[in-house]
């Protein structure tokens, strides 16, 4: 068996766009005609140049080999142009060809890929989701705290156990910086806010996008440590662990991170600096699904558990589930609410999420197939990025 096509798919995400303004999907076919699916999270450049990646990399290193080869695929993709060396861009790319082989190995075998990397483990994964502004909202979702906490109730009365939420301001390429007085008495209403609409139904799961110096960060947990959220997200900017492993010090929060961070390398460096003990891999960016494996089996190692990130697809997030099902050390996984809406329209057979819970499909490979109908008729035809931020400092002054 030999891989023989390729294909790409830039997918826009439309209303309420949950999950981001488009997705990456690639689909490899082999000589025999099996098909696998794979997901970039490929955030740094425009749709057209990921496709062009994807296609450049594929008739590299994938094209007239095997599927089952994903370790030497890997090493040598990974090598390429004398690199050696985590590549954000580079590992998303890798990750969406390396997840579609994984879907043709498992398709091959009649497993699922979780069977093949271990075995199940988990019969069903706790999930979370973030609280959405959505339209026809009275206001923002992040700056109003009763808005929040009746979403949240809805959330929990859905089945989820766990709420995820931002309220602590904007992001720059110019961070990070002090949080102002006033986004720290929001982020303590909101809370206590949620905390009473909840009770103990529901872990609240503080995120913030690498926002904050080290001080800045500590001075906020403090203020947050009495609601007792089962994390503090990315507190500092992802390039400097040192200053999150300070933060890890000092505070009894647990710190989570890892979204942004590729390959067992930086994943292994995070732990070594005791920076985390709750690690945010998403499998569209990481390293795929093997090097997902390895970087889940260094968190047990460091006594740390997993949290599988996901802002993206539903083929990226199938891969997280299959990575979940077969880690001893999972501890939750991140739903875009309970799979429904795009997410499932894109897949010709939705996830199975029941009561807060994600069911692993027992289909062989990733247990899920793109809707490629749907796929094609949603095209998104801009150059702008999956996500941004702004490019200007952030004047705490006029946030005070």
């Amino acid at each position: 068996m030999k891989i023989a096509e390729i294909e790409t798919f830039v997918v826009g995400n439309p209303p309420p766009g949950f999950g981001g303004r488009y997705f990456v999907f690639v689909k490899l076919v082999t000589d025999d005609g099996i098909v696998g699916y794979g997901e970039a999270y490929a955030a740094t450049f425009s749709p057209k140049v990921v496709e062009a990646q994807l296609i450049d990399v594929a008739e590299h290193h994938l094209i007239g080999r095997s599927p089952f080869h994903v370790e030497r695929f890997w090493r040598s993709a990974y090598g390429r142009g004398f690199s050696l060396r985590p590549d954000v861009s580079l590992q998303g790319t890798m990750s969406a060809l390396e997840m579609a082989c994984w879907d043709i190995v498992g398709k091959a075998l009649d497993k699922p890929v979780y069977e093949l990397l271990g075995g199940m483990v988990h019969e069903k994964l706790r999930s979370y989701t973030y609280l959405y502004s959505e339209p026809g909202d009275a206001g923002d979702v992040y700056t109003d705290p009763t808005l929040a906490a009746e979403k949240a109730a809805a959330e929990v009365a859905r089945g989820f156990t766990a709420i995820k939420f931002d309220p602590t301001g904007p992001y720059s390429t110019m961070g990070g910086h002090q949080p102002s007085l006033r986004r720290i008495e929001l982020s303590v209403r909101f809370l206590a806010t949620l905390r009473e609409a909840v009770g103990t139904e529901a872990d609240l799961l503080f995120g913030t996008h690498g926002q904050f110096t080290s001080g800045g960060a500590v001075r906020l947990a403090r203020h947050l440590e009495p609601y007792d959220p089962l994390w503090f997200e990315e507190p500092v900017p992802p390039d400097n662990i040192p200053e999150m492993a300070k933060v890890a010090r000092q505070t009894s929060i647990p710190i989570a991170a890892g979204e942004r961070l590729t390959t067992k390398a930086e994943f292994t460096r995070l732990l070594e600096a005791k920076a985390v003990s709750i690690v945010q891999l998403n499998l569209a960016r990481a390293g795929g699904l093997l090097e997902g494996k390895k970087i889940a089996s260094i968190a047990e190692a460091f006594g740390a558990q997993i949290a599988p990130h996901l802002y993206n697809g539903p083929i990226g997030g199938a891969a997280n589930v299959q990575l979940a099902t077969c880690s001893p050390n999972f501890l939750i996984l991140e739903s875009i609410q309970d799979w429904s809406g795009f997410h499932a329209e894109l897949l010709e057979t939705p996830m199975a999420w029941e009561d807060g819970y994600v069911v692993p499909p027992t289909a062989p490979g990733l247990g899920v197939t793109l809707n490629e109908d749907v796929a094609r008729a949603n095209p998104h035809t801009g150059d702008d990025l999956h996500l941004s931020m702004a490019d200007d400092p952030i004047d705490v002054a006029d946030q005070f």
